[in-house]
């Protein structure tokens, strides 16, 4: 019986090991949507390419890191179809044929363009595949006809470089794609302990694979509201990173924290130890299963193999459409 629910792509690029913000902002969510949605889950390792293509040598390592911290998190190979970019040759293909009508302007104005170039100055982004990425992205959604991609708001102006190349495909050549919509979920945005954006390329993450004397380390070493020097002095929780960690880790006790901070009633040192036990639990079966997994790494290939075949099945019946749509057959 053919699936009837919204078909959902996402996927996670493997330039290093997975956060805690990769947790509350992506994978918690994914777990959550599985039986609402047909749910297609991307390991994007030719993403991983744009920004680290000087040295791919720990691409692939990063990609069964990340596919761990996935099964971990409760994506389910058999509730989800769950594969690597690399293994499917049709987004190559798909990615190529778009590539040619799509203007370079429409590449030059994606928002993230500028920003990435303006932040990763380390890194040579000269090159094709890194103004190229949202036709790549676009040939990851359209390969399955996604109808829904999730995303937090800040992100729907990106879906919308794939929305326009569909609406020029279907003039050009006929009605083969849907538009895609987003999907907007509630995506907690964690800072790093020293209040700055919580990056790999920051060095301030706190990773699924820290242990609980790592984690306890990194919840000593979060900056506090500065204004609130001494025990009774008013705070203001909004300028404090271990209040946004008390918001995405202890949601029964948030709305506590925040009365107890602003009323001066609650020190900066018992907040972050009051902090650490609801963290942890929600760590540790993480932390744990994500162990496991990597104890068996052929496991991890089998499921990888598995989900690319179902994936082929529905990318190849797309690409057939696509050249017969182009004349190409």
């Amino acid at each position: 019986m053919a699936d009837t629910r919204p078909r959902v792509l996402s996927g996670i690029r493997p330039t290093g090991p997975l956060h805690v913000g990769h947790l509350v902002g992506a994978l918690s969510n994914w777990a959550a949507m599985q039986d609402k949605y047909e749910c297609f889950f991307m390991i994007a390792d030719w993403h991983a390419l744009t920004t680290h293509f000087e040295d791919p040598s720990r691409i692939r390592e990063f990609a069964l890191e990340n596919t761990a911290c996935l099964l971990a998190s409760g994506v389910d190979p058999a509730r989800s179809t769950f594969f690597r970019q690399s293994d499917l040759v049709e987004h190559a293909e798909l990615h190529l044929l778009l590539s040619m009508m799509v203007p370079v302007p429409w590449l030059e104005r994606v928002p993230t363009y500028k920003e990435t170039k303006e932040q990763l100055k380390d890194r040579d982004l000269s090159s094709y595949g890194f103004l190229g990425y949202p036709v790549l992205q676009a040939a990851d959604i359209l390969a399955y006809k996604a109808v829904l991609v999730p995303v937090g708001e800040d992100q729907v102006a990106h879906l919308e470089v794939t929305r326009e190349i569909v609406r020029r495909f279907n003039h050009l050549y006929g009605e083969v794609f849907p538009e895609p919509k987003p999907l907007l979920t509630p995506t907690p945005r964690l800072p790093g302990p020293d209040r700055r954006k919580m990056s790999k390329s920051y060095g301030n993450t706190i990773e699924l694979g820290h242990d609980e004397n790592q984690i306890r380390d990194s919840v000593k070493r979060m900056f506090t509201d500065p204004a609130k020097i001494h025990l009774g002095d008013k705070g203001h929780p909004e300028d404090c990173v271990v209040y946004a960690f008390h918001g995405a880790f202890n949601p029964a006790g948030v709305t506590e924290v925040d009365r107890t901070c602003r009323d001066g009633s609650r020190g900066c040192v018992d907040c972050k130890k009051s902090l650490l036990g609801p963290m942890w639990e929600r760590l540790k079966p993480v932390h744990e299963a994500r162990a496991r997994y990597l104890q068996d790494p052929g496991r991890i290939e089998t499921i990888l193999a598995e989900g690319a075949r179902k994936a082929r099945e529905v990318a190849g019946a797309t690409m057939k459409e696509v050249r017969r749509a182009m004349k190409l057959v």
